[in-house]
């Protein structure tokens, strides 16, 4: 391919956008506060007043540098610009890995884990578990064009990620993604398994079946729970995007107070929070995520991902079943997982899984969460497919 083709993509906000969020944090209207002390209102007014405070000082060109650090590409895939990140190995022979996000969050999840993957020597590791990541932002996140027409959906994004392989030399690559990501990356595996070496998931896209249910154990029972109160309190963000995520934008577009509020409420409420895991996703890592959101216009085009996939999306135990996988799966659990998944009901699904993790710490978000556990389960799920 040309290099008319791909193109390198620096990111430089305009200064007057950085002075119209100055002043519109100045001058936000906040409602009273919640009229109870147990969250079931959503994120609380002294929460999003300091998330607004710390915003206000948030250094946006800081992060620009450093996203600028990482060579940064822009390419046309089916019709539509596909912003990414491309960093290749200083080792020879690395492995080719597409990483994909989901939301609420961005290509920043990833940013603390493509030097150790790059450069494992560099960073504890062994040259012979050297990558060549490439981190695209999805259709309608970030720095990618917003779409204009139906039908981005995870199978047609997934296709569009084969090609964007091709694009850069690589025929045979491994996949990894939770989230929007796991679906993407699950779609890839399924739609292109003679190039996709393996795949990795933290988020395996599995039900259980009528007779799971019946069968379960305590570990699963626990599990069944965990996804009934979920399913019950947990997912508001996806009734509301499935069904209007254009009434939404309105606001999550003109208003930072909005946009911020929605974002975190999502960020914190799936991350392992615990003080002894962390304490989940940073006041730093939300703000320069929300401050992504914010400056790229994307509020809008991410929320309406869940309007596509609830039109063209399995939903059912049964339906996703039927969508069998057949590469080599490593699976990495991460305890604050809010939707957490059996590795019986994952084997209906996947059929060649090589690989099952459950960690102590982490959830929904283990790039910012736990980057090194990350890395280390990257490493080992990709280390048995590398050289067949």
């Amino acid at each position: 391919m040309s290099k008319i083709n791909i193109e390198p993509f620096p990111v430089s906000v305009p200064e007057h956008d950085l002075a119209d969020l100055r002043e519109r944090l100045d001058r936000i209207r906040l409602p009273e506060a919640e009229t109870v002390t147990d969250g079931s209102q959503g994120i609380g007014l002294h929460r999003l007043r300091s998330l607004l405070d710390a915003w206000r000082q948030h250094d946006w060109r800081s992060l620009e540098k450093r996203w600028n650090a990482i060579p940064h590409y822009r390419t046309r895939l089916d019709g539509l610009n596909i912003a990414f990140w491309h960093v290749r190995s200083p080792e020879p022979g690395a492995f080719p890995l597409v990483l994909t996000h989901g939301w609420p969050g961005s290509v920043l999840e990833f940013e603390s884990v493509i030097r150790p993957l790059t450069d494992p020597v560099a960073h504890g590791g062994s040259a012979q578990d050297a990558f060549d990541v490439v981190v695209p932002a999805l259709p309608g996140f970030g720095f990618s064009e917003r779409p204009r027409e139906r039908g981005w959906n995870p199978g047609r994004t997934a296709r569009a990620w084969a090609d964007l392989m091709t694009r850069l030399g690589y025929e045979r690559f491994g996949a990894h993604g939770g989230d929007w990501g796991a679906f993407v990356s699950t779609d890839l595996a399924r739609l292109a398994p003679g190039r996709v070496a393996a795949l990795h998931l933290t988020m395996p896209l599995a039900s259980p079946l009528p007779e799971d249910v019946a069968t379960a154990d305590d570990a699963e029972k626990d599990m069944l729970a965990r996804r009934e109160r979920f399913t019950r309190t947990g997912p508001v963000h996806v009734m509301a995007q499935s069904v209007l995520p254009q009434t939404l934008g309105y606001s999550l577009l003109d208003s930072p107070a909005g946009l911020a509020a929605w974002l975190s409420e999502a960020l914190v409420a799936f991350s392992d929070t615990r003080p002894e895991a962390g304490g989940g996703v940073s006041v730093a890592q939300q703000l320069d995520d929300i401050a992504l959101y914010w400056f790229t216009g994307t509020g809008a085009s991410a929320a309406r991902w869940y309007w596509e996939a609830a039109r063209g999306t399995p939903r059912s135990a049964q339906a996703q079943n039927a969508q069998t996988v057949t590469v080599p799966t490593a699976c990495t659990l991460f305890p604050a997982e809010p939707f957490p998944v059996a590795r019986r009901w994952a084997e209906h699904r996947y059929h060649n899984l090589i690989s099952w993790n459950e960690t102590e710490y982490g959830g929904h978000f283990p790039g910012w969460e736990q980057p090194g556990v990350l890395v280390d389960e990257l490493r080992n799920a990709f280390r048995q497919v590398r050289d067949h």
